[in-house]
């Protein structure tokens, strides 16, 4: 999730006209291959070192200091009105980068558009070294995984974003699992360009259908308030009862026909959350965009909307993969360092080589619906163990990595050492071929060294 978008103040037309416009802005983040880019997100649960307690956003040792403290190197801050009518800081800008908060204080860097994943792996370990010089003498630690392995929902603070507190009134409406969607699971995602509608299609539909597959490859959630939760991706499980409107695979992605103005659609039809004027948040929670392009928009009556306001709409969609200017990848549990690495260079293996695309498709292109849907459903609780067909995941998982290594290895990025971009699949490399995931690792410790108490975690896999 991000703050309010910083597109231009452009008025969408009315009618066919302004959905035209619609149209033609997702297809203008289309771009020469020479200038595909690798943006990396990635979401971590904050600690305090005492006695393992999130920290609450205000406070000597609360997440505003923290984000302060790292203004020293080179932040920018971004501040919002809370409601006492204070301007908090909850957000800090870098060049392209950008650091913010979700709705409990997971800490979310979202990286800069970078050429390479060698790049991309160096910003990450300059953010958690600058995070650890700043937290540390708080007193405070970060934690990468898929769910908060402690603490329960009511446990967690909320942190003073307008945003957040509608949607913290409008979840309970639509899913029974929306507010720990919010405060307790964390993710890393990559944002990857396409080259024109034709490749956006090609890649959504292989990103799709494999987007199982690397939640299977990234399982790291499996406890919850201290106990194995019989999941090894209890994130994934959790977007399957959070609001059907908008989350899951998205179908029709498949259909004949598919395209740029398919998607405007259904974004069209996704239920809207707010407008942003004036640097506050107005709620229009469940109310349609389509009423908003005509002016009729029941929280803003005679009013219709900007261009920004459209790209901040976008942004409240949750499906598997997500199009805005560029394709996201929604799908994988937060981790350590090497697997932030390890995601986006799964999907840049597979997507920006042509060769590896195709193979990827050839991996995919006969899956049913319903055995997307199966995998889907079943790789939350099993992950690579999950039957497929005549083998299973782990086989699938096999196969993905070898083709994105492949991918890697033709595009030939190589860093100081002489290594191609393809190391940095490595740690997934090593869990296919021991057949495990980072849960399972987890359970094996619980029920074996930590003798049953997931406390360990906080410290053994801190960054």
């Amino acid at each position: 999730m991000s703050g309010p978008s910083q597109v231009k103040e452009i008025a969408i037309a009315a009618g066919a006209e302004g959905r035209t416009q619609l149209i033609d802005y997702l297809a203008s983040g289309a771009r020469a291959r020479s200038d595909w880019k690798i943006g990396t997100e990635h979401e971590k649960f904050g600690f305090r070192s005492d006695d393992l307690r999130p920290p609450t956003f205000d406070g000597e040792r609360g997440i505003e200091a923290l984000l302060k403290g790292l203004t020293r190197f080179g932040w920018s801050p971004v501040t919002e009105h809370a409601d006492d009518g204070a301007q908090r800081v909850i957000a800090l800008s870098r060049e392209q980068a950008s650091v913010s908060l979700e709705p409990a204080g997971q800490l979310e860097l979202s990286g800069a558009p970078l050429a390479t994943l060698h790049d991309t792996c160096c910003e990450t370990s300059s953010h958690l070294k600058e995070v650890r010089a700043v937290a540390e003498p708080m007193g405070l630690g970060f934690l990468g995984m898929g769910f908060q392995p402690k603490w329960r929902r009511d446990e967690m603070p909320w942190m003073p974003k307008g945003r957040y507190k509608i949607m913290r009134e409008y979840m309970p409406k639509v899913g029974s699992l929306g507010l720990d969607m919010m405060t307790r699971t964390s993710t890393v995602q990559v944002n990857l360009d396409v080259g024109s509608e034709a490749d956006m299609v090609k890649k959504f539909r292989v990103s799709l259908a494999l987007q199982p597959i690397a939640t299977a490859l990234f399982a790291d959630s499996p406890f919850t308030e201290g106990q194995p939760n019989g999941y090894l991706s209890y994130r994934s499980h959790i977007w399957t009862d959070t609001d059907p409107n908008r989350t899951g695979l998205l179908d029709f992605v498949f259909e004949d026909g598919f395209g740029y103005e398919r998607y405007v659609d259904y974004l069209l039809d996704v239920p809207m959350y707010f407008v942003y004027r004036d640097g506050h948040y107005i709620d229009a929670s469940g109310q349609s965009f389509r009423d908003f392009l005509d002016g009729k928009l029941p929280a803003y009556p005679g009013q219709r909307p900007l261009l920004r306001d459209w790209a901040d709409h976008s942004t409240t969609a949750f499906p598997e993969v997500r199009l805005k200017k560029y394709l996201e990848m929604r799908g994988a549990d937060s981790g350590p360092w090497n697997r932030i690495c390890a995601l986006p260079a799964f999907w840049v293996g597979l997507l920006y080589d042509d060769t590896a695309l195709d193979a990827a498709w050839d991996l995919v292109r006969d899956f049913t619906l319903a055995e997307r849907h199966a995998l889907r459903d079943g790789v939350p609780k099993h992950a690579l163990k999950l039957p497929f067909r005549r083998g299973s995941v782990l086989d699938l998982a096999r196969r993905a990595l070898e083709i994105s290594a492949h991918g890697l290895q033709r595009r030939a990025h190589h860093n100081s050492n002489g290594a191609d971009e393809s190391v940095y699949l490595a740690p997934m490399m090593e869990f296919v071929e021991a057949g495990i995931t980072p849960a399972e690792r987890k359970l094996e410790l619980f029920h074996g060294a930590w003798g049953g108490n997931v406390d360990p975690v906080f410290t053994q896999f801190a960054y």
